[in-house]
């Protein structure tokens, strides 16, 4: 067992795509969130919960955190356990839609609003060091306790932040310039969650035995999580407009 860390140097490249699909993620989730309480039925409410935690809590949250994941480059190798990244990613995704779900059904109410990002934030801290155990390579995670508590405290007041944004929002400007405020808590919370970590060297024998892995895993992410997000913002945008056309 040695007592020195492994250092992480982070890709800048890679961190700032993760800062860019956290942002295009939480936009189109802002544009997701306005349908729930516009929904004239139960389906359709859902519909908009589903759609905007997929947005937020994958494409926003789930994406961001797993390019910067990737971002981290140690001397030694490391891959990821599939069933423990993609566990990870339902766990974004179930805290959002849980979240969404008890602000945005009946009236809003600051009571439901920190109760639902209380839930979220755990969720979404539930997430990340999910998807850090899913890491697999020749070193022991050790963790700053202090740093740990402050990045589930960041991930909590994010989250009520986002589900007040979500619900409270009108207008272009007003939701892009929050995307870029939730994109910089949401690097936040990854962020402090990484410092909290150290990497101790085990024995060389706990190779990296993950299936996830690859220079170029990143970049490829980033690239399927893009096309999804502006995908999904595009049709949300043209079926506004449509809905508009026919009430005019």
């Amino acid at each position: 067992m040695h007592d020195h860390a492994i250092q992480c140097v982070h890709d800048p490249l890679l961190v700032a795509l993760s800062y860019v699909v956290s942002v295009l993620g939480s936009f189109t989730a802002l544009q997701l969130a306005v349908s729930i309480p516009a929904a004239r039925t139960a389906g359709q409410r859902w519909q908009s919960v589903l759609g905007s935690a997929a947005a937020l809590g994958v494409g926003a949250i789930w994406a961001m955190h797993f390019i910067a994941m990737l971002a981290c480059k140690m001397d030694m190798p490391v891959t990821y356990d599939m069933p423990l990244t993609i566990l990870s990613a339902i766990i974004g995704f179930a805290a959002v839609a849980v979240g969404l779900a008890i602000v945005g059904i009946g009236q809003f109410n600051m009571g439901k609003l920190v109760l639902a990002g209380i839930l979220t934030g755990l969720g979404v801290a539930g997430m990340h060091y999910t998807g850090m155990a899913a890491m697999r390579m020749p070193a022991e995670i050790q963790y700053d306790g202090t740093l740990v508590i402050a990045s589930v405290a960041i991930a909590i007041v994010a989250s009520c932040v986002a589900l007040w944004l979500a619900f409270n929002l009108r207008g272009w400007a007003q939701m892009l310039g929050s995307a870029l405020v939730m994109g910089v808590a949401v690097c936040g919370m990854h962020y402090t969650g990484m410092a909290a970590a150290k990497f101790v060297p085990v024995d060389a024998s706990a190779a990296a035995t993950g299936t996830l892995g690859g220079a170029y895993l990143g970049m490829g992410i980033f690239a399927v999580a893009t096309i999804l997000l502006s995908v999904t913002l595009v049709v949300t945008m043209l079926r506004r407009q449509k809905r508009a056309d026919i009430t005019i």
